[in-house]
């Protein structure tokens, strides 16, 4: 089993601030240490409850300030819970240099001497390379950090981050953690994991599909959406030529940058700058017929281009962008729910109207609808990050005019699914997705999206050869 927690430094000191206004701490005055890394330790070990093995990862550079409680947290549980069930793994960088045709192992013997001077010993490293660690290398990075030989491991640029496993086993980190930490444990099976790496980089298929966001300057800014897509086309065996398009290039030129792909995605974002070309891709994709995936902001944009363009909604708009609109299709809940509406859905949810709606929340299905075919259920719960909602009081007139709402919150007030009467295959959500994908089983909304997409490039090829029916 596993669970995933995100310890944020703000979230940690806010709080420490709330105990201290509780006058939990008895009027002592607030540190570091023991207050903040009391709450650190805490939280890891309420997140390890039920759980055999909890890995906790600090992230950033061993030295920078910001880390440093959490550091120092680290060490207290260790002396704890006894070095018997606490490994430390420490992630390094050994630099090539071509000039001389070497590898450089100072910088790591400095970070490990950066972690030594604050209490911590690693039990492993891991070292990041350009090509594979010489074993002179490591042979002479275990003598000055103090760690075992087998425990310095090379980890080397792949192919693709799916490799990072198998070269992890065999060079047996894998074994070593579990000795370690005295578990007892059958011999990895990985299986699984060499026919998923197998299928991506071995794709029997290819279809492109246009990626409409607005900040593809910044892929990390879609991380999490780039790979779900790589996790369905792993699944369907499928080489997925993304093309990255700039929605605000949408504005100024057209959608004629649209006419070679096979599906559209339009992720989340929020602002006015591109949402224009948000909502051009939406449309092109819906007059078209091809196969459209709305994450969040994707779905306003689906939405307002149903109302302006279908429903006869002229001018029709997100009150986030336009609060003049004459159709606020898109709003807070604050401004179209009456205040007993918006008070029983506060009870029932637990939200405060028209704030972020944050976190992992139900989302009924519609029976027979295209969500529930492609989920293969009649309920799912997926996380959220957005504020502005559905307009129900507009909403009579877009299903009349045959918008369908395939997908509800628990309490049935809420849109968080929509797609399209007579169209091969129009999806969106409110929730994001790509958050519970995972590139053993991908995620059902990703994987029948390029599953749609590949139908959609057969039906255009079959277009192009005059085969079709």
């Amino acid at each position: 089993m596993s669970r995933r927690n995100n310890f944020t430094t703000g979230s940690i000191y806010a709080e420490v601030l709330r105990r201290e206004r509780r006058g939990d701490y008895l009027g002592a005055t607030v540190q570091v240490i023991p207050h903040v890394t009391d709450e650190i330790k805490r939280r890891i070990k309420d997140a390890a409850a039920g759980f055999d093995v909890l890995l906790v990862e600090i992230g950033g550079t061993v030295g920078d300030i910001e880390s440093q409680p959490f550091l120092e947290a680290a060490r207290q549980i260790r002396l704890e819970v006894g070095a018997r069930a606490a490994l430390f793994i420490h992630l390094t960088f050994v630099p090539y240099i071509p000039a001389a045709g070497e590898t450089k192992t100072k910088p790591t013997q400095h970070s490990v001497k950066e972690m030594r001077s604050i209490g911590l010993q690693p039990d492993v490293l891991v070292c990041r390379s350009e090509r594979p660690l010489p074993m002179s290398s490591r042979n002479k990075i275990a003598l000055f950090t103090s760690v075992e030989e087998r425990a310095v491991i090379s980890l080397e640029d792949a192919e693709t981050i799916y490799q990072v496993p198998q070269m992890l086993h065999v060079q047996g980190l894998d074994t070593f953690v579990v000795e370690r930490l005295d578990l007892a444990c059958p011999a990895a099976d990985l299986g699984v994991w060499n026919a998923l790496v197998d299928a991506q980089l071995h794709p029997t298929r290819s279809v492109r599909i246009a990626f409409v966001g607005k900040y593809v300057d910044l892929l990390d800014a879609y991380k999490s959406l780039i790979e779900a897509i790589t996790h369905a086309g792993i699944r369907t065996r499928t080489r997925v030529d993304v093309q990255y398009i700039d929605s605000e290039d949408l504005e100024r030129n057209g959608t004629g940058c649209l006419q070679d792909v096979a599906a559209v995605l339009v992720p989340g974002g929020f602002g006015q700058r591109g949402f224009e070309g948000k909502i051009l891709a939406a449309g092109y994709a819906r007059s078209r017929g091809l196969p459209y995936l709305g994450i969040c902001y994707g779905l306003h944009a689906a939405v307002i281009d149903f109302a302006r363009n279908v429903a006869g909604m002229a001018g029709a708009h997100s009150t986030e962008i336009d609060t003049a609109t004459p159709y606020p299709v898109i709003a807070l809940i604050t401004e179209w729910m009456d205040e007993r509406g918006e008070r029983e859905h506060r009870s029932a949810s637990g939200d405060l109207g028209g704030t972020m709606r944050l976190g992992e929340q139900l989302c009924h299905l519609a029976p027979e609808s295209l969500a529930a075919r492609v989920y293969g259920s009649a309920s799912v719960r997926e996380r959220h990050r957005h504020r502005y909602e559905v307009n129900n009081r507009l909403l009579p007139a877009l299903e009349a005019a045959g918008l369908v709402v395939s997908g509800r919150s628990a309490d049935g007030q809420l849109v968080e699914m929509i797609e399209l009467r007579d169209h091969p295959w129009f999806l969106a959500c409110q929730f994001h997705p790509e958050f519970t994908s995972s590139p053993r089983f991908g995620h059902p909304l990703f994987t029948g999206f390029i599953e749609a997409a590949l139908a959609s490039a057969a039906r255009q090829s079959a277009v192009c050869d005059g085969t079709a029916a």
